[in-house]
């Protein structure tokens, strides 16, 4: 199967999160809201000026020049958080400063670069047009208007045009939970002594970080035993999760017992193997309504697949597609002359639209490398690259 009818396959069974939370403004950064987010106010909610300068009747200063200027009566000063409660009349100017309230009657702000800064009487050598240097009552946003929508993802910018509303809390969609199961009985935690023909595991650790830095919860996290009833008890501790990620099992060993767990508890199996390496044994379930993502047992198969299939499921979830990732491309600068029977995700790194592959091993059981990398290039099967080619790129979110 190819991994876009994959990816496809998971995210069409996904089922959206429909509970929602209420969090304040200090929390909002890196959910997703849901709710639309309505202006009650005006942005501003003001005429104000845009510069330090001089309120002015556009019309009293018409033929203002550096030659001859005119001069204006100054008759109050503004700075931004008063009230500007300031008769206007002809032949008047209010010194100004920026983000302040324009009194009524006056129609634009001269620069104070355009003026002589006169305290009682101020000389004007530049005419300006109705408006300039004026903000509009509204001009940003308009009493009414829908600002942000349901399923949008709050960053920064998201964060400011909150507070700008005056919103000191939103609603959100809870983020999603998953759980991590890491078959394998070679696996040993880091702390303790490594027995002979045991490894450390890192796979859970690297997943469970990407998912905790995307604002998601991990729910359970575990390394397992090649045991199948004790494989489907840590399954049944996984009941509060969206989503239950399995490292391991997946091959045609012995002891690779994932399709014959899933069997037994009664998944329905999405697909299984697809036409990329690595990873070509990955498997997805739905099982109780949530996805279960089974991945390779090897580091760099199991995270270049984690970065293929997690961030469309998530982004279903949350029913916001900008926690998905999108293909690039870039010119590759470095040879890769290889060329796979299978489409394959080659580690590189892509700066500038430029993508150059530091690493020179590229075994899916070589881990120690990714550190150097920032992407995958995507080689199409039965394919072989050049310096210079266009080539297209996926990069890693959770980088």
């Amino acid at each position: 199967m190819e991994i876009e009818e994959a990816i496809g396959l998971i995210t069409a069974n996904a089922q959206p999160i429909k509970d929602v939370l209420t969090v304040s403004l200090d929390e909002a950064y890196g959910h997703v809201l849901a709710e639309d987010l309505t202006a009650s106010v005006n942005v501003p909610a003001f005429p104000r000026s845009a510069m330090d300068g001089y309120a002015v009747r556009s019309g009293d200063i018409t033929d203002a020049t550096t030659d001859r200027p005119v001069r204006l009566k100054v008759t109050g000063k503004v700075i931004a958080g008063q009230c500007a409660d300031i008769k206007c009349e002809a032949g008047t100017a209010v010194r100004i400063m920026t983000g302040a309230m324009i009194p009524d009657g006056y129609d634009a702000v001269v620069m104070q670069e355009d003026t002589d800064l006169g305290q009682d009487l101020v000389s004007i050598y530049k005419s300006v047009g109705r408006y300039v240097n004026y903000c509009h009552e509204g001009e940003e946003i308009k009493k009414g208007d829908t600002v942000l929508t349901s399923g949008t993802l709050i960053g920064m910018i998201e964060t400011g045009l909150i507070a700008s509303l005056g919103k000191d809390r939103v609603s959100v969609r809870r983020p999603i939970k998953v759980s991590i199961i890491s078959t394998g009985s070679e696996l040993t935690r880091p702390g303790n002594s490594l027995p002979k023909g045991c490894i450390y595991g890192n796979i859970r650790y690297m997943l469970a970080s990407a998912i905790k830095g995307a604002g998601f919860e991990v729910a359970y996290s575990d390394d397992c035993p090649d045991d199948r009833e004790i494989i489907i008890d840590r399954i049944s501790q996984t009941t509060e999760s969206d989503v239950i990620i399995t490292t391991g099992g997946v091959s045609v060993g012995e002891k690779d017992l994932i399709a014959g767990v899933l069997s037994d508890i009664g998944a329905k199996v999405l697909f299984s193997r697809a036409s990329i390496q690595p990873g070509t044994p990955t498997m997805a379930s739905i099982y109780d309504g949530k996805i279960i993502l089974s991945l390779s047992g090897n580091p760099y198969a199991a995270l270049a697949c984690f970065d293929l299939y997690f961030p469309p499921l998530a982004a279903a979830l949350m029913g916001c597609g900008r926690l998905d990732t999108k293909a690039a491309t870039a010119v590759l600068c470095d040879p890769y002359e290889k060329v796979n029977g299978l489409r394959r995700l080659v580690r590189a790194y892509e700066e500038n639209g430029k993508v150059y592959l530091p690493a020179d091993k590229h075994m899916s059981s070589v881990f120690g490398n990714m550190s150097l990398c920032n992407c995958y290039i995507d080689v199409p099967a039965n394919t072989r690259l050049s310096v210079g080619d266009s080539v297209c790129i996926r990069r890693m979110r959770y980088r």
